[in-house]
């Protein structure tokens, strides 16, 4: 898988705001359970078990079985590549070179 292909595919992962809620959810309560998510972020079974499927085919997340429940739990070390893309991305005031220069009013 080239880089480029593993950024979009985190991207994708992360671009729908149900799967934001997951993850804030899992952030705020490590080890969380399936039925716990499903309450706390509004949505049908179903629903939120797509999400968590897309968020663990990424590697977002990952889930241990305990029983009858799976335990979800992140996976922060799988958002490194994008951590990094994403802050090449802000100019650093030596790099201000491609930045519009603003004009000043006459």
């Amino acid at each position: 898988m080239t880089d480029e292909t593993l950024l979009a595919a985190l991207a994708k992962a992360l671009a729908h705001p149900a799967r934001i809620r997951i993850l804030r959810l899992l952030q705020a309560t490590p080890g969380c359970i399936g039925g716990e998510i499903v309450g706390a972020v509004g949505l049908a079974q179903s629903t939120v078990s797509e999400h968590l499927r897309i968020l663990k085919g990424a590697g977002i997340i990952h889930g241990e079985i305990d029983g009858p429940r799976i335990c979800y739990a992140l996976n922060p070390a799988a958002l490194v590549p994008l951590t990094g893309f994403l802050a090449g991305l802000i100019p650093t005031p030596a790099g201000a070179c491609c930045l519009p220069a603003t004009e000043v009013p006459a």
